[in-house]
């Protein structure tokens, strides 16, 4: 047997995975986690419940696999140059993270999802708290080694400290989002975020 047949059932399960979970992506943006059924789910990814339930047995186990794919390139990125190499220049990973942002929205079905799970996440009941809650410390722990790092350098132009800076940051990116969903003729993500960014740093 060739081992492009050896592949087969693998690449086919594998497509059916990410057809459902492209699905789930539609679902949860629309009506969130717990508005959406499994069964909606399911008739979405044009496939059986029972189909469904073999791939993904929990509605938690399709949160966490639409979360993973959501984070796909940002969580790559972001462990990638999370300790700031000081051979780096530190406005260089501020702008792949820029990039980053970017590609959020050639997938506004994923950043719709964000928008909805993340505010639903504030409860503490809700499976996804805990996610959002690291994803945002670990964000927060990111941009401020950043700004930490230009001032070390002397390219932070601004008297609010890194950690201050970076909540505000995020908090901007979030804010731009959202207002994008409503108005994505009118709202300048990139524009927006550079032109913050420029006024605190040197070089952006």
């Amino acid at each position: 047997m060739s081992e492009s047949t050896n592949r087969g059932p693998y690449a086919k399960t594998a497509a059916v995975r990410r057809r459902i979970l492209e699905a789930c992506v539609d679902a949860f943006g629309e009506t969130g986690f717990y508005g959406a059924t499994m069964k909606d789910i399911a008739k979405r990814a044009g496939i059986s419940h029972t189909g469904l339930l073999h791939h993904f047995p929990r509605k938690e186990d399709l949160l966490l696999g639409v979360l993973e794919l959501r984070d796909e390139r940002g969580t790559a990125f972001l462990e990638s140059a999370g300790a700031l190499d000081p051979s780096v220049n530190p406005v260089e990973t501020l702008n792949g993270m820029i990039a980053v942002v970017v590609d959020n929205e050639l997938q506004p079905g994923l950043m719709e999802l964000h928008c909805v799970l993340s505010g639903e996440a504030t409860s503490a009941e809700h499976p996804a708290h805990e996610y959002y809650a690291n994803r945002y410390r670990m964000l927060r722990r990111f941009y401020s080694a950043a700004f930490a790092a230009l001032a070390e350098r002397g390219q932070l132009s601004s008297p609010i400290d890194p950690e201050t800076l970076a909540t505000m940051t995020i908090a901007l990116i979030n804010g731009l989002q959202a207002q994008w969903l409503f108005d994505r003729d009118t709202v300048k993500v990139e524009s927006a975020i550079r032109q913050f960014l420029a006024s605190v740093v040197a070089g952006i």
